[in-house]
């Protein structure tokens, strides 16, 4: 017997819609919740416990404005969009300045095996140089680079102009490069 094909984004929106189907939306929830808790994480520079927090209000604030989504852009994009947008709300409601201080400190000898060790090394560099950027060059970057996704779409998923995005990826390019360098020269 044949598996039963999952029904699409679109016809889970529309059952919810009309219906206020909340199983539709737990399909909906299930399919995209690693996606967004994801993107989240690389926000928030890597904090679980925010992400997963970020990300249960990204889901609420979906369900609220379900109804308003009128497919111009793919539901992913959509919902990226709401993620980030959550993800901005909270850094301007909190006054959020992310800094070294709140990175993880590097691992000790003993806890790392040594061939893992450069990886360790980079992705902490990585993790502090993230640091460093705005929220929205962060946003920029995580949107084309780890979701990868076109100029375009990441534009709209952030609500922002082609330009500006263009713009936040360029100087948020500009920055990783400048803090990256030393990490180059110790391999």
């Amino acid at each position: 017997m044949p598996a039963r094909a999952e029904p699409a984004d679109a016809a889970l929106i529309a059952r919810v819609v009309a219906g206020d189907d909340r199983l539709a939306y737990g399909l909906l929830v299930r399919r995209h919740q690693s996606a967004v808790r994801n993107l989240l994480r690389r926000l928030t520079a890597g904090d679980a416990a925010l992400a997963d927090d970020l990300a249960q209000e990204t889901f609420l604030q979906v369900y609220r404005k379900l109804a308003q989504f009128r497919a111009d852009a793919a539901f992913p994009t959509w919902l990226h969009r709401i993620a980030t947008n959550v993800f901005l709300q909270h850094l301007r409601a909190r006054h959020v300045e992310l800094s070294l201080d709140d990175m993880p400190e590097p691992a000790t000898a003993g806890s790392v095996a040594a061939d893992e060790a450069p990886r360790a090394e980079l992705q902490l560099d990585m993790a502090r140089a993230f640091a460093v950027l705005s929220p929205a060059e962060r946003a920029a970057l995580v949107q084309c680079y780890h979701l990868d996704m076109s100029h375009e779409e990441a534009a709209a998923a952030l609500g922002c102009p082609l330009g500006t995005l263009k713009s936040h990826l360029a100087r948020g390019k500009q920055k990783l490069k400048a803090r990256l360098q030393a990490w180059e020269t110790r391999t």
